[in-house]
């Protein structure tokens, strides 16, 4: 079947996209309002797209009125934000964070999620996250509907049971974050692995 996702199949362009392109990392984002209340959601239009510098984005589409979700609003005024992933404890509080709140209100106060101070960005992290990725904002890009978010990673906290201290290779049976999988309920878990290696 062929699906004509820019006319008459574009209506169903988003839950056709995010139930095919899966699973996809989450980026748990937190990032601070304006009375310095802590905004904290979760986006799966996200991942790294480079080292050289280090490079995250991530996509919060608008609101239906076309307004900014919070997370981009907030991350382009203060020019930061930290991208937290999720392992499979923390998953129940990410979905319950996904709830629409008044702005100004802290989705991470309302789901009991524990915060802790970032080291060189104002938004805090998620303290019991496996990982937390400290952002500045490099630019935002409007493509129609899609907001763009892409920031340089400054700093990355590790669990140190994840990572090895003199290699610094993270462990991949230790490090099983929660997945996304089609829309708009479905997750995965990444615990089953398997290696191939590449050839020469």
């Amino acid at each position: 079947m062929e699906l004509d996702l820019l006319g008459q199949h574009a209506s169903r362009a988003y839950p056709i996209l995010a139930s095919l392109v899966t699973p996809r990392p989450i980026a748990w984002v937190s990032t601070l309002n304006d009375d310095d209340s802590v905004n904290l959601a979760p986006f799966s239009f996200f991942n790294v797209f480079g080292s050289k510098p280090p490079l995250v984005i991530f996509a919060p589409g608008d609101r239906p009125d076309g307004s900014p979700k919070d997370s981009a609003r907030n991350a382009e005024k203060t020019g930061e934000f930290v991208v937290n992933l999720v392992s499979p404890e923390l998953a129940d509080a990410m979905v319950r964070t996904s709830a629409s709140l008044p702005p100004g209100e802290s989705e991470a106060g309302a789901a009991g999620v524990e915060m802790a101070a970032a080291s060189v960005v104002g938004p805090p992290r998620v303290a019991a996250a496996p990982a937390a990725l400290e952002c500045r904002v490099h630019s935002v890009q409007r493509i129609g509907k899609n907001r763009i978010v892409l920031g340089i990673v400054h700093l990355a906290h590790v669990r140190d049971e994840l990572i090895d201290p003199e290699t610094l290779h993270i462990s991949q049976q230790g490090h099983t974050p929660v997945g996304r999988m089609a829309s708009p309920d479905w997750y995965c878990r990444t615990d089953q692995l398997f290696e191939m290696p590449r050839p020469d």
